[in-house]
């Protein structure tokens, strides 16, 4: 996996809105942090735009983030929000000129479906923190997006959990969304994870529904051969009437029993507040044990820097 350069003082950072829509009172905060940085923030020109929940056509959404790919100056591209909306411009994009001049894409939620594809290019991107969401972060995790765009390492610490399955696991990371992960299988972007570090959270989803897309990703082979595996923050499940009778916990558990790696639960990756940062491609160590659960990414401070 290519690592894009990491940032250096006065470079340019992209902010664009490949899915929903967001105004410019959202971003504000978001622009006043990744400036102290001392980095140059560039919006999109379609940023602000709107069509029905989107920001701007699929027309206009395209053709920000392809121009922020395409421009040679801007170092870094951090999607505004998630939602809904990525999927249906990815097949739009041309991503010639970002192979030959890879930058780092930021994001998560719904900015999974990019995550994927670049992993198929072989292309490392960030799984982290978006503008709409930084009021609403920790330090902590704000801190480790800089981190992470800044070549500065990164060391992530979660409580123990009582379904943790221990064992070290080193690997790359790959994953995300679990909706858009399994989506992403049967096309051009589908990931392979055989002997990686699988990591997945979710938002708002039936739990019925998180079982059948786990058995999804069981059935096309995508538990069976990991290296390791890390379930996220799970939020705001809901419930049928009658009771599904099993936590996401649970299903998770049953559905990997039969396998012999190691799964933490609960860490802080997702759709909370404390919303650490993953970089996706990259080479990491992953450590649960009873006390605790380390992840470490295995990358020298002043790798790929001049």
């Amino acid at each position: 996996m290519r690592k894009p350069p990491f940032l250096q003082p006065n470079d340019k950072v992209a902010i664009v809105a490949p899915a929903r829509k967001v105004s410019f009172t959202e971003m504000q905060a978001a622009i006043k942090i990744v400036e102290s940085w001392g980095v140059e923030v560039v919006l999109g020109k379609n940023l602000f735009n709107v069509h029905n929940i989107f920001a701007g056509t699929d027309e206009e959404r395209a053709e920000d983030l392809q121009t922020m790919l395409d421009d040679p100056e801007i170092k870094a591209i951090i999607c505004a929000r998630g939602g809904y909306g990525t999927l249906r411009i990815i097949d739009k994009l041309d991503f010639t000129k970002f192979i030959e001049n890879p930058k780092w894409l930021v994001g998560f939620s719904d900015v999974t479906a990019l995550h994927c594809h670049l992993s198929t290019l072989g292309i490392q991107s960030i799984h982290g923190a978006m503008p709409l969401l930084f009021p609403r972060q920790t330090e902590k995790t704000i801190e480790s997006l800089r981190k992470a765009l800044f070549g500065e390492q990164i060391e992530i610490i979660a409580h123990p959990h009582k379904d943790n399955i221990l064992g070290t696991a080193r690997g790359e990371l790959v994953g995300g969304n679990l909706t858009l992960f399994a989506n992403a299988i049967g096309t051009p972007s589908e990931v392979n994870t055989t002997n990686k570090i699988l990591f997945l959270e979710d938002i708002n989803e039936y739990l019925y529904h998180l079982e059948r897309m786990m058995i999804h990703l069981k059935r096309a082979k995508k538990l069976q051969n990991l290296a390791g595996l890390i379930v996220g923050q799970f939020t705001d499940v809901k419930d049928n009437e009658l009771g599904f009778g099993r936590d996401i916990h649970e299903i998770i558990v049953e559905l990997v029993k039969e396998y012999h790696y190691p799964v933490c639960f609960d860490f802080p990756i997702g759709h909370e507040r404390n919303n650490m940062t993953m970089i996706c491609g990259s080479e990491a160590l992953l450590e649960i044990e009873k006390e605790r659960v380390r992840l470490q990414y295995l990358y020298s401070e002043h790798n790929n820097k001049p």
